[in-house]
């Protein structure tokens, strides 16, 4: 394998000292002859260092196009799949609006997407506070009935 590389390198350096005429048929050959590597990789790294003695900038672009040919192209990255929200998803706190908020333990919140209402009081024998889902006939209901109420936040969509 080393006498490839050397092989290599002497076409290099031919090409680096010849004349711009003379130059597409050495750059065939070097091409034809780094491509028949099974290490690519390799090879590409060796004519990246063999460029580096070559005096003319001229000829190190040939070199360099010869690597560009031979460099695999980039694995296209698969593009990320949207996520698609699911509706029947839990809830959580960041998709409700609070609208109405009681400080004796009573809040009404109305869902960000949606016309969904939910409501939230203290539960007597826990103490724990439970949230849970209103149908349209108890919101129309509890909207008729907290009228005029001063807990009821400004902006918030109710």
């Amino acid at each position: 394998m080393a006498t490839s590389y050397e092989a290599i390198d002497a076409l290099v350096a031919r090409l680096g000292k010849a004349s711009w005429k003379e130059r597409d048929p050495i750059k065939a050959e070097l091409e034809a002859l780094a491509a028949t590597f099974p290490d690519r990789k390799a090879v590409l790294d060796h004519l990246e260092q063999a460029k580096r003695t070559i005096g003319d900038l001229e000829a190190r672009w040939e070199v360099d196009e010869v690597i560009e040919k031979l460099t695999p192209p980039p694995v296209a990255a698969e593009p990320e799949e949207e996520q698609v929200e699911d509706p029947n998803r839990p809830l959580t706190a960041a998709d409700l609006n609070v609208v109405y908020d009681d400080p004796r333990g009573f809040m009404l919140h109305k869902t960000k997407v949606g016309e969904r209402w939910f409501a939230t009081q203290v539960d007597p024998r826990s103490g724990q506070p439970q949230t849970f889902e209103l149908r349209p006939e108890e919101v129309t209901q509890l909207k008729q009935q907290l009228q005029g109420s001063p807990y009821w936040l400004l902006g918030a969509g109710a």
